[in-house]
């Protein structure tokens, strides 16, 4: 997920509370009774499992028709939760009912469901199937520009459900185990505010009071009613769509001109969805990405062709327009990882640096017995404290596990992949702790994981120290092992943060998250090869362009052949590109608040650049409806849109299943709308 998908992730889940502070809202839910915490493998459940692994394989496909469209994957935890505690709650009335005694449903097995649900769908995104392991197909390789230097024959490996399983298997759960030994420094001694998992306790706690299961019903109904609505109008659409440029998803709604430049409604409930989920600012960014790249440059670099670059020559290589647009999106997202990753270093050090001077200078107070000045809230952050660091696990258990999958790795990575030596993986792998630590504490800063910056860092050094006849292949592979762990272990210490206001057992979200990374790694390969055999997927002129395939891609053969790689004058544009998004990010920092949450975010801008308008304009409507139905009722908008939101993004997901199967067996649709000039 992306910085900008990060931020309007948190901001989504803290205007469905209402706004208010996260801390003292969770502080407020939780002041019932938890005297009776459940014993942590009776959080654990059967049916819990179930369910999380029914939401996470719907989720992984939903994720992946995202991931492979536009690569823009907006934050779906909420309408995980609210599904799997509906679901939850739905099955235990049904038996109960039925005349079966079940256990009553607490915000404990809540919790350890939802964490297990999104670790499963979490790998389809995550994984790299849209990004560093599709970058290194032969359609890729073929766009990167054959006989290009770096890029040379044979650096390329098909999708095979085999090796990316074992793929997966191999790098997912070794940064599960890098953090657990600090989990108590990161959560109760630093008391890092984790937003994200925060909000999630937030919604947890909310839905298990009376108000709040009668609020979730609600929330159901309507996404019940949305994901029909959805599903429908993609199967009407179907009927219209037998040909590449045929359909509603093609009409020229400003007209042909605006049309071939990318500019059209093309009626995607998908997009409109994320767009009612992301933040305006995330929205009015890919709007603006979308005039830069598609009504400004490309219409002037156009001016350019047989000039600057070749007229002749395809316009999917390198050497063309083409080029300009994926390096000029590569500089703005490096420009805003870059600035990101050195701030989020600087906040994280220097409040480090800050706790550890008040160690020194002060005395911890400790009080066996709470005395009578303190009141309920701290007594009950004590007895949250108290049941989070109860459970351990041996550090020694941690270390050996750690060890043993390192060593699988060592083994597995090398025979996967003959251009990875085995010393590259042990050096990610030495590395990774102390990345998966920075990445975990200022992800519980900021709310924002720099992974895949990490991976980025880790692609450029291994793709330049393997040279030029492994080293975009080795850089790659070595992205996707310094991702992986990095961006799990963070993900992980989100969750703990969760358990720890809902006094759910560490042990039993240690064990939800591992099993839900082993469904992910089943069902995030399925769900790519659903889309892959069904659908010509790496299509720069197709639906499934998967364009950050090709953006990894051309950053190892960057690292490889340096500036030579560039198409003429395109190293001077990278170059303003990049200034403007550091510019745009210290403008951000430097204005006061009001002001600088409307300057626009350069990683959302660079989308459009190689995905087109068309959608940018899907999520501005998203944006656009959430605007006014915040004007009309605020209270109930705020209560409502993720539910619509999720209703339209599930109900068309949801239909990739049947068009993909209609897909297979040959079955085309029996009509083409499309439009010309009179």
């Amino acid at each position: 997920m992306t910085a900008a998908t990060h931020r309007a992730g948190s901001k989504e889940i803290r205007e469905v509370n209402g706004g208010e502070d996260l801390e003292e809202n969770t502080a407020a839910e939780m002041s019932g009774d938890f005297k009776r915490t459940p014993h942590w493998s009776d959080q654990l459940t059967v049916r819990g499992v179930v369910v999380s692994s029914a939401i996470g394989s719907l989720y992984s496909i939903i994720v992946m028709k995202l991931n492979l469209t536009t690569g823009l994957v907006p934050t779906l935890n909420v309408s995980a939760a609210l599904l799997t505690f509906v679901i939850l709650r739905t099955w235990t009335k049904i038996l109960g009912r039925a005349g079966f005694i079940s256990k009553p449903l607490t915000r404990q097995e809540s919790t350890v469901a939802q964490t297990c649900a999104v670790a499963a769908y979490t790998i389809a995104y995550g994984g790299g199937f849209g990004s560093y392991l599709l970058g290194l197909n032969k359609k890729t390789y073929e766009q990167a520009g054959v006989g290009v230097e770096g890029n040379v024959a044979g650096s390329y490996k098909e999708p095979g459900i085999g090796w990316m399983t074992g793929f997966s298997f191999s790098v997912s759960f070794v940064g599960i185990l890098i953090l657990v030994p600090l989990r108590k420094m990161l959560i109760i001694d630093n008391k890092l505010p984790y937003p994200s998992g925060t909000a999630t306790a937030v919604l947890i706690n909310g839905f298990h009071t009376s108000k709040g299961d009668k609020m979730a019903q609600k929330q159901v109904r309507s996404f019940m009613k949305y994901f029909t609505l959805s599903f429908l109008w993609s199967f009407f659409q179907w009927f219209f769509s037998g040909g590449e440029t045929c359909g509603f998803a093609q009409f020229p709604t400003f007209g042909l001109t605006a049309y071939r430049n990318t500019f059209f409604f093309d009626f995607s409930l998908t997009y409109i969805g994320a767009g009612m989920i992301c933040s305006h600012i995330v929205n009015i960014s890919l709007i603006l990405g979308a005039v830069l790249s598609w009504g400004v440059m490309s219409p002037l670099l156009k001016g350019f062709e047989g000039d600057w670059f070749p007229s002749n020559i395809p316009h999917t290589s390198m050497k063309s327009l083409q080029g300009y647009k994926v390096f000029l999106t590569i500089a703005l997202l490096l420009g805003d990882g870059l600035y990101n990753f050195i701030k989020i270093m600087f906040i994280t050090f220097r409040n480090m640096l800050s706790k550890y001077q008040q160690k020194n200078t002060k005395t911890a107070l400790f009080f066996p017995v709470a005395p009578p000045a303190v009141d309920n809230m701290m007594l009950d952050e004590l007895e949250r404290d108290e049941v989070f660091a109860r459970e351990t696990m041996p550090p020694w258990l941690s270390f050996t596990g750690y060890a043993v999958l390192v060593t699988i790795s060592v083994v597995a990575i090398p025979h996967m992949f003959p251009q990875v030596k085995w010393y590259y993986v042990i050096f990610a792998y030495t590395l990774a702790p102390v990345l998966g630590f920075c990445n975990a504490y200022g992800t519980g800063l900021t709310d924002m994981n720099m992974a895949y910056n990490y991976g980025k860092v880790a692609l450029f050094i291994v793709a330049a120290w393997a040279g030029n006849d492994s080293g975009v292949v080795a850089g790659l592979v070595v992205c996707g092992v310094i991702k992986s762990a990095v961006y799990m272990s963070a993900d992980l210490m989100h969750d703990f943060k969760t358990g720890h206001l809902t006094h759910t057992s560490p042990r039993s979200m240690l064990v939800s998250q591992i099993i839900g990374t082993a469904i992910g790694c089943v069902t995030g390969p399925l769900s790519f090869f659903l889309f892959y055999k069904a659908f010509d997927v790496g299509n720069p002129d197709g639906v499934f362009k998967a364009p950050y395939a090709l953006v990894y891609r051309n950053i190892a053969v960057l690292a490889v052949q340096g500036f030579s790689a560039l198409p003429l004058h395109c190293l001077q544009l990278c170059c303003g590109f990049f200034g403007f998004a550091v510019a745009a990010n210290v403008m951000k920092d430097l204005l006061p608040v009001r002001l600088g949450r409307w300057v626009p975010l350069p990683m959302a801008m660079a989308f459009p650049f190689l995905v087109g308008a068309n959608f940018a304009i899907d999520m501005f409507v998203g944006t656009m409806v959430v605007f006014v139905w915040r004007r009309v009722s605020k209270e109930k908008a705020a209560a409502m849109i993720p539910a619509v939101a999720s209703g339209f993004i599930c109900g068309d997901g949801l239909w990739v299943l049947p068009s993909s199967m209609l897909a297979l067996l040959k079955v085309r649709p029996p009509l083409c709308m499309m439009f010309v000039h009179s």
